[in-house]
């Protein structure tokens, strides 16, 4: 496969991963995804060795699917020598009120899809921690710590990307109380409220 050829597919392999979680999901506009990717691992490289911009860029614009279609908010995961900041848009961090820190992602701190994303985005800036509603993580980069408690494994039928294994997920709300807890109303006409 010739490299045009294989940055295509890359793209292509983005985007199906990309509807996969909103389907699997079910995203609102407005919810907020967080993308862990490692473009070394998707070229079959040790995560954090061989990571380039040209394979960076086909993978956002197949990922950015879920902001232009789906109304997500994106929220992209720096590598561990950023301490796993997260590249956001300007608006997101103050409608959230998230706490920034001051770094620019580069390829060697930071990572190239964060990079990348730090290009891309029309008002970036970096957080230190987010709370999503849901997931990609691509190759492995540990996106667990970012996730809103509850998180739910979603299997899908993209399991990677390139070479890189692909793991997504969402949350669901923490179930509280115990045995006479009720966590869905069929009908609430028929609720009757009692304090038996």
């Amino acid at each position: 496969m010739t490299k045009p050829d294989y940055i295509r597919q890359i793209h292509a392999e983005a985007e199906a991963a990309a509807h996969a979680l909103a389907d699997a999901a079910q995203l609102s506009p407005g919810q907020l995804v967080i993308i862990g990717c490692s473009t070394s691992e998707v070229i079959g490289q040790r995560i954090g060795t061989s990571g380039t911009i040209e394979l960076a860029t086909a993978l956002y614009a197949g990922i950015e699917l879920l902001r232009t279609k789906y109304g997500a908010q994106l929220a992209f995961q720096c590598c561990e020598h950023l301490n796993r900041a997260l590249v956001v848009e300007r608006t997101t961090c103050e409608r959230l009120r998230l706490d920034e820190v001051n770094a620019v992602p580069v390829p060697k701190a930071g990572g190239s899809m964060a990079a990348i994303a730090y290009t891309s985005f029309a008002q970036p800036c970096l957080v230190e921690t987010i709370s999503a509603d849901a997931g990609i993580d691509i190759g492995e980069t540990l996106i667990g710590m970012h996730l809103k408690r509850v998180a739910v494994p979603l299997r899908t039928s993209v399991k990677s990307i390139g070479a890189a294994r692909v793991t997504m997920a969402m949350t669901r709300p923490k179930l509280i109380g115990g045995e006479r807890a009720v966590y869905r109303l069929p009908d609430t006409n028929s609720l009757q409220l009692s304090c038996e």
